[in-house]
């Protein structure tokens, strides 16, 4: 089920909503009940047999943190071995479903030339990427102490499977939500803060992400491209995971709000950095703070010398490019952030205004081409036409008139990613906002739902990771 459909629009949320809200039960574990069962049921509406395994997993881990609290009471170093051993779990887990395919098909090719000679399907859960860094993060805290221990199982699972986040993120630390899962107040002006945050979020999928995809999606597979129409193709691909991915987001918060919860923010319109360093404390903020809090610093960070800290660097590019998908596409894309960090870092240029804007957004859209091709042969070829080896022209026809049809919803994707809603509001009075606000929401639900209802089924791109 995906935040942008009818189903979930127009029966599974006011459902939910129903039942949380109701007037005849009331507290806090009622409702935290209602929470957790809402959350089951809405992974298993497009996952009915992962469902199973992801509930174990949960109680796994929940008894992995018991046993870690409970070895740290006996003082047998701080639950490490337990700790080990739930890390171990999950990425274990992960590798099977995730990367088992991946690993076989490399092994074949590695040792007879055939990439099916070991070949292996295994169906992917959908957010499994997700659910597993959240999982982790929470055994780890536990053993660090920065959290106390889950005592009950449901809150764990509450946690972990909690619908807004579980299967695009943003990735929630429990120390995030710790103290709002017993103690949180929803509030009427909470719930509205929610409902608005929602609905913009929703409008960046559906009448933004949706359409820059299909210009995506044309550009990719025509037959051929002059370099303007790669550049269009490549632009509008650079939009559409970002509207697509901070769409869900804002969903994500939005409806975090509507039940008492806060989450952290995830982007911070990462489209304005002037560096590729800036670039990435701006994009999917969860899994770099993630990467940097479990990975990064426990390897050394920056604190032993420049090799030290290179190696690092590349320990956790490598890992991220790994953690977005099965490919060679995914580490060469994470690879190339690595290689210019380091230029970055040895530079020293990490942030200066004019021309750094444009090298950076040169760079972040060159390596969304190699994000989004299929394979390392596809996305040289694309990038080679883009600078015009194999193009057919400089411009061409088809490029014109596509570029004409699709001008105005480019021109407004890139005006939507600078910060110029937020640089609006703070003129406006108080009163004034509230309209605003209020009739901003109404058009942008109506013609969301009226988007939704007349285009194709289009998942968000990161329910892939």
């Amino acid at each position: 089920m995906v935040f942008s459909s009818g189903t979930f629009l127009f029966f599974f949320l006011p459902v939910l909503l129903f039942f949380y809200y109701n007037p005849i039960f009331k507290g806090r574990r009622y409702r935290n009940y209602v929470l957790f069962i809402g959350s089951v049921l809405f992974y298993a509406w497009g996952e009915p047999v992962f469902v199973f395994l992801l509930l174990f997993s949960v109680a796994v881990n929940w008894g992995i943190g018991l046993l870690i609290a409970a070895a740290d009471r006996k003082g047998k170093q701080r639950g490490k071995g337990w700790m080990i051993t739930g890390v171990v779990w999950n990425l274990l887990l992960l590798v099977v479903f995730k990367y088992l395919h991946f690993l076989a098909a490399n092994l074949g090719l590695l040792l007879h030339g055939d990439a099916g000679r070991y070949g292996v399907s295994v169906e992917l859960p959908i957010g499994i990427s997700f659910f597993t860094f959240q999982i982790m993060s929470y055994i780890i805290d536990v053993y660090r102490k920065k959290v106390q221990v889950q005592k009950n199982v449901f809150y764990v699972g509450m946690y972990i499977m909690m619908f807004p986040q579980l299967i695009a993120g943003p990735i929630v630390r429990y120390e995030t939500v710790e103290d709002e899962i017993l103690n949180r107040k929803e509030t009427p002006e909470e719930f509205t803060a929610g409902i608005a945050r929602f609905v913009f979020g929703l409008g960046k999928k559906a009448l933004l992400a949706n359409y820059l995809g299909q210009m995506a999606d044309f550009v990719w597979t025509a037959q051929e491209r002059s370099v303007l129409l790669a550049w269009i193709g490549a632009v509008a691909y650079t939009m559409q995971i970002y509207y697509d991915f901070s769409g869900y987001s804002d969903m994500a918060i939005g409806l975090g709000r509507m039940f008492g919860f806060h989450y952290d923010e995830n982007f911070n319109y990462p489209y304005i950095a002037k560096s590729v360093t800036e670039f990435w404390r701006r994009w999917h903020i969860s899994l770099s703070v993630w990467f940097r809090d479990y990975v990064y610093i426990p390897l050394g960070g920056n604190r032993a010398g420049k090799g030290k800290t290179y190696w690092n660097l590349f320990l956790v590019w490598l890992l991220t490019g790994i953690w977005h998908g099965a490919n060679w596409t995914f580490v060469l894309w994470g690879l190339g952030y690595f290689v210019l960090l380091v230029i970055e870092k040895s530079t020293g240029k990490t942030g200066e205004k004019g021309i750094s804007h444009l090298y950076t957004m040169f760079f972040v859209t060159l390596l969304w081409v190699l994000f989004r091709s299929g394979s390392i042969a596809q996305a040289g070829s694309f990038i080679g036409t883009m600078f015009g080896i194999g193009a057919a022209g400089l411009v061409g026809e088809k490029a014109a008139v596509f570029l004409s049809y699709n001008l105005i919803l480019l021109i407004t994707g890139v005006l939507g990613c600078f910060p110029m809603v937020p640089a609006i509001r703070k003129k406006l009075s108080v009163k004034a906002r509230e309209w605003v606000t209020a009739g901003g929401m109404l058009v942008v639900f109506s013609l969301s739902v009226v988007a939704l209802v007349a285009g194709d089924y289009n998942p968000f791109i990161y329910f892939n990771f």
